[in-house]
């Protein structure tokens, strides 16, 4: 299996660490050929406008949006939730979201930079371990659709989300040595 990393802006490299750690064969995506052949794709994060924009500059936004549509496993993290949602209610008149996942995101959500913070989260799809999450300019998921399972919360809001073969999540999974974020996605 191959899984394809988009590698526009963000932290991208740590996710294809984590993900050849559990022995994934790992692309790198940076135009709409790399896509072709891939099982599945991370979106990850970075700061979302960017990440918006240089998916346009690419031509990348309609053939994500295909492969987010074709039943693949994708996995989008902070930045790569906004990306992923159907609607952003405060981005720019100009950036892009592809609607892959019925939730609607609110890009800081918790605030500035001086606002991150890491939480332990019980996530019951992965046992009883908690989770420790990373969450950096958070977005906020401030509204999921019929089609969407909450994971997991972080002050009563979702923070860890799932529709059919996508997955969002607000904080970073990849910042932390705990792979069963990584794990769950590798078993969609």
């Amino acid at each position: 299996m191959t899984t394809g990393v988009l590698a526009l802006q963000g932290a991208f490299a740590l996710h294809q660490s984590r993900l050849e750690s559990l022995g994934e064969r790992v692309v790198q995506v940076r135009v709409p050929a790399d896509l072709e052949g891939l099982d599945r794709l991370v979106v990850p994060g970075g700061e979302s406008t960017t990440v918006s924009m240089l998916a346009e500059r690419f031509e990348l936004i309609e053939p994500l949006t295909e492969f987010a549509q074709s039943g693949k496993a994708v996995l989008g993290t902070c930045a790569g939730a906004i990306l992923l949602s159907a609607e952003i209610q405060d981005g720019r008149a100009d950036q892009r979201c592809l609607g892959a996942i019925d939730i609607s995101t609110r890009r800081n959500g918790f605030g500035r930079q001086v606002d991150s913070f890491e939480q332990d989260l019980q996530i019951p799809i992965l046992g009883e371990l908690p989770f420790h999450a990373v969450c950096i300019r958070a977005p906020v998921i401030e509204r999921v659709g019929e089609s969407v399972t909450v994971l997991a919360t972080i002050d009563s809001r979702p923070a860890l989300v799932r529709s059919g073969a996508i997955m969002v999540s607000i904080f970073h999974p990849e910042l932390v040595d705990d792979l069963r974020i990584h794990q769950l996605f590798l078993a969609m």
